[in-house]
């Protein structure tokens, strides 16, 4: 697949002003590397069913039609047909999607799945986005399950996270820290690497893979593979072209989609050589016990009723997991 390079402001608005049927314009989130970027597996793979099934699609590089909020706008606004973006961000159009990335929630990746597939979950989050014009195809992870990455304390038990300052990507990660007994520091990402190197902050949660690709092994030294929750984003579609769309090609588009996540699924289900190479980079990785574990499950438990969704999302999650 042609993968655009990053485009002028003039280039930019005169791809988006491109009728939806032109092409399908597909956003990136990462680096192109289909051996660890999740979201880009997902990407890449359903933009290869469209071409090869009647349907141009084109990727364009991360950022290079607009960061997060900008992108979500153009989706919103029928400009944009697909872009893998922010789950958060999702969650300000409807709050129930915040329930995928809580912490110890979910047994596995598999119960999430159940949970958005079985459990009617995906449904429900769409029945929130779509009226405002924004239609979440499907749940990407974007590595294996996330873990602790520190830079100069191993996290070997649960007390050990106690006053350690960790990167926050937001208030709802303050609050998850603290019931940890650790602290929170809001960084954006592009400034994560300073504040790691300045001890402004201590360390981040994020999948194994992360360091790996974004050159942060040189300053990162452990990995405590916690398996806290799946790390999530979201492919997102416009909903005006959606339903643009003929029977068929919105056929087309779910087949797409059903080899998006199945190669997206293969891709994180085993961790095993993203920590070989967090080990060759010199990243001691730390396994908790199950008792360890388990401690940081309990005093996840309060962070559930206080993650921000809609007045009985929180019942809807845990009736899609069978409690």
């Amino acid at each position: 697949m042609k993968l655009t390079p990053i485009l002028s402001a003039t280039a930019v608005a005169t791809a988006l002003a491109l009728p939806a049927q032109a092409e399908v314009k597909i956003a990136l989130d990462s680096p192109p590397d289909l051996e660890k970027s999740g979201t880009y597996m997902w990407a890449h793979t359903f933009g290869e069913y469209l071409n090869a099934n009647g349907m141009e699609a084109v990727e364009y590089e991360r950022n290079s039609l607009g960061e997060e909020a900008e992108r979500l706008d153009q989706v919103s606004q029928g400009l944009l047909e697909v872009s893998m973006s922010d789950a958060k961000s999702a969650g300000t159009l409807d709050a129930t999607i915040n329930g995928s990335m809580m912490p110890y929630f979910f047994d596995d990746m598999a119960q999430l799945d159940t949970a958005l597939d079985e459990g009617g979950m995906l449904e429900k989050i769409n029945e929130g986005t779509t009226p405002k014009g924004v239609r979440v195809l499907d749940i990407v992870y974007t590595g294996t399950p996330t873990g602790i990455f520190t830079t100069e304390t191993p996290i070997r038990t649960f007390e050990d996270l106690a006053g350690v300052r960790m990167r926050a990507l937001d208030e709802v990660q303050i609050n998850t820290f603290e019931n940890w007994g650790a602290k929170g520091t809001i960084v954006s990402w592009s400034e994560v690497p300073n504040a790691l190197q300045t001890g402004v902050a201590g360390g981040y949660i994020n999948p194994a893979f992360v360091p790996l690709t974004y050159g942060h092994t040189s300053f990162i030294n452990y990995f405590t593979n916690a398996r806290m929750s799946p790390s999530v984003r979201v492919a997102i579609a416009s909903e005006d072209w959606y339903q643009s769309l003929t029977d068929e090609e919105r056929a087309t588009v779910q087949e797409a989609v059903d080899a998006a996540h199945a190669a997206n699924r293969k891709l994180v289900s085993d961790d095993a050589a993203v920590l070989k190479e967090l080990e060759e980079a010199g990243i001691e990785v730390i396994e908790l016990s199950p008792e360890e574990r388990q401690k940081f499950r309990d005093a996840s438990q309060p962070i559930y009723e206080s993650t921000p969704m809609p007045e009985g999302a929180l019942d809807a999650w845990n009736a899609a997991v069978g409690r």
